[in-house]
């Protein structure tokens, strides 16, 4: 009787194991196309477009924003989700460049929290300036959810993706490295909530 019972829980492991083994495996294919599939350079580098939008989070990409701009690869810039007290001119001086150069053309958001905050807040600008293409700079690894968002804010938006790679972001062997897979698996969670949420009753 305990060998029929011991084999019958066995059996019933098995199968917990082969029920729980589907969907490691489909996380764990996730994970790795997700991280194979973070860009690595602009995928129109020599467009134009109307606006330019900086996503903050690290130096290099307002740092490339404004070198876009100075090349008169669009009419503006517009930095989304700045620190408040922070304006143009002191922006300017801590990329070392002349205020008096672009500051005309570029243009601080301070209302977003989020990257969905990111879109709203470029949305508004781009419909006040009446753009019609914009040209998204953020960080590489950000990028993927950055156009599912602004994608969805924006239907009719062309949109043309810039992404930044950060010094400390390791793109080639990204598993070998504790703070770049730290940084994959979170952004890959990240971007599996911005997929489903319009499944869960959120716009």
């Amino acid at each position: 009787m305990t060998t029929q019972r011991q084999r019958g829980i066995r059996a019933w492991l098995r199968l917990l194991a082969l029920l729980l083994a589907g969907p490691a495996l489909g996380y764990a294919v996730g994970l790795i196309w997700f991280a194979e599939s973070i860009p690595r350079e602009a995928s129109d580098d020599g467009a134009t477009t109307d606006g330019i939008v900086v996503l903050t989070g690290g130096v290099a990409r307002v740092r490339t924003g404004i070198e876009l701009l100075s090349q008169n690869r669009a009419r503006k810039l517009f930095i989304s989700g700045v620190y408040r007290g922070v304006d143009v001119q002191e922006l300017l001086r801590t990329q070392r460049q002349a205020p008096e150069a672009l500051e005309c053309c570029i243009v601080l958001g301070y209302s977003a929290e989020s990257t969905m905050g990111n879109a709203a807040e470029t949305k508004a600008w781009m419909e006040k300036e009446g753009y019609r293409s914009v040209r998204l700079v953020t960080a590489s690894y950000h990028m993927p959810r950055s156009l599912i968002e602004f994608r969805r804010a924006m239907g009719d938006t062309r949109i043309i993706a810039h992404p930044v790679a950060p010094e400390a972001f390791r793109r080639e062997a990204w598993w070998a490295w504790p703070g770049t897979l730290r940084l994959v698996i979170g952004e890959y969670h990240k971007l599996i909530a911005a997929l489903l949420r319009p499944y869960l009753g959120n716009p």
